[in-house]
């Protein structure tokens, strides 16, 4: 019977869908118009608040919902970039202000978004920060760098993890803000990676200025935010194989669409090839012709073994979302099991092909794909918080195992910090 009733529940979602489609999708609009019709009708985002440019909806009605877009063709509310990050995060712990302010240009795409955490000293101890806030006629001003920046050079704002007391401890004496990324004192600077791409910047402060209003929570609550906004980026960590893909109607609206996604694709065309490029395993084993060759076997096999399961988790992960549960220990694993299956896949890759695998150029193998999948790996085991910071949420807080020694207790002006002779 109760079956009954949500299937029930989902055929009228389904209808309402169908019937607001009908009357108001059509290719000939602009892309922000039809988004601002998205907005204003609460289809964008029909699980968040009515309040917010929601319907209430049960989180399982989600899929429901895409379903009846991808049928008609029609295009959804911004998603690319950090934006929905922030979105999730103001959602949680943003004043009203905040969220009359912000959330309605997110889903329309007319806000970009950046995530100012990692530092030069304090990239996996994030609570090391060391950027500061200090509060002088009544406003905060902000001093120091943040690196591994994904597209500052194009965001409008950023979310901001800064110091604001250093006679707390370390996880006690941040706070986080929304930064005006278009100010004076803000300086984005391009870092070159070793696979060619550019997609990170370093971001140095001199000054930059934050009212007072966009303090996010309480003062000194940055860690607990900080977290809210890292686990929905874990949850999310499955999506990059399928990151860069871009509808192909015709018309006007799509036309706008795909020139938006191009520059925010950028950052990340390379995403792909870090996580191991499992897709291509299979044909180039038969092309090589060793596929019959059992170490070469041996090997495919455990990588599509370890490949479908992490599929498995990270399935759960999403059906835990869409019914609207707390973050699990989903994130940490899917994370870390990303990194063994890039790994291996990088091994899989170099045994099918031997030293040529390091040639790039037109003459390589694949254009110099394979090279630059051997290059990109070893990002997953850092980006999203390091294979030993998983590791160690794992065994801290869903194996139960003790807790690490620690000797950065106490305020945090005393701890150690850099090398010293």
């Amino acid at each position: 019977m109760e079956n009954n009733v949500i299937d029930s529940k989902i055929r009228a979602v389904q209808a309402d869908v169908r019937v607001w489609l009908k009357e108001n999708w059509h290719v000939n609009h602009s892309l922000l118009e039809w988004r601002n019709l998205l907005v204003e009708s609460g289809w964008g985002v029909p699980c968040w608040p009515k309040a917010w440019y929601g319907r209430g909806l049960p989180a399982d009605m989600e899929t429901a919902v895409n379903g009846e877009f991808a049928a008609a063709g029609a295009l959804g509310v911004a998603r690319a970039g950090i934006r929905m990050l922030a979105a999730a995060t103001l959602l949680e712990h943003g004043t009203e202000a905040h969220k009359q302010k912000f959330l309605r240009r997110i889903l329309t795409g007319e806000d970009n978004w950046c995530q100012l955490f990692s530092e030069p000293g304090s990239g996996s101890d994030l609570a090391g920060a060391t950027t500061r806030a200090d509060l002088k006629d009544g406003r905060w001003l902000i001093n120091g760098q943040k690196l591994w920046t994904t597209s500052a050079h194009h965001a409008e704002w950023g979310l901001l993890l800064a110091r604001t007391d250093w006679d707390l401890p370390k996880h006690q004496g941040l706070s986080y803000f929304v930064l005006d990324m278009r100010q004076p004192g803000v300086e984005v600077q391009p870092l070159r990676q070793m696979n060619g791409h550019a997609s990170f910047n370093q971001v140095f402060f001199d000054n930059a200025v934050i009212e007072p209003e966009y303090l996010v929570g309480a003062l000194g609550d940055g860690w607990k935010v900080a977290m809210t906004t890292l686990a929905h980026e874990r949850r999310s960590a499955d999506g990059f194989r399928n990151w860069g893909k871009v509808s192909n109607g015709e018309g006007a609206i799509f036309e706008e669409e795909r020139a938006e996604n191009a520059i925010f694709n950028e950052p990340y065309k390379w995403y792909p090839q870090r996580a191991g490029r499992v897709d291509l395993i299979m044909q180039r084993a038969r092309d090589s012709g060793l596929i019959s060759d059992l170490r070469v076997r041996q090997e495919i096999a455990a990588l599509l073994i370890l490949s479908e399961t992490a599929k498995w988790t990270a399935q759960r992960a999403r059906a835990a979302q869409q019914l609207g549960r707390p973050q699990g220990p989903e994130g940490s694993l899917g994370k870390l099991a990303g990194s063994h299956i890039a790994r291996a896949a990088s091994r899989v890759h170099t045994l099918l092909g031997g030293a040529e695998v390091m040639l790039k150029g037109k003459d390589s193998e694949m254009q110099g794909l394979i090279a630059e999948i051997l290059l990109s790996v070893p990002a997953t085991s850092i980006a999203g918080g390091t294979d030993e910071i998983q590791r160690n949420i794992i065994a801290e807080r869903v194996l139960g195992m003790p807790k690490e020694p620690r000797f950065d207790t106490g305020p945090f002006r005393d701890v150690p910090r850099g090398l010293k002779k």
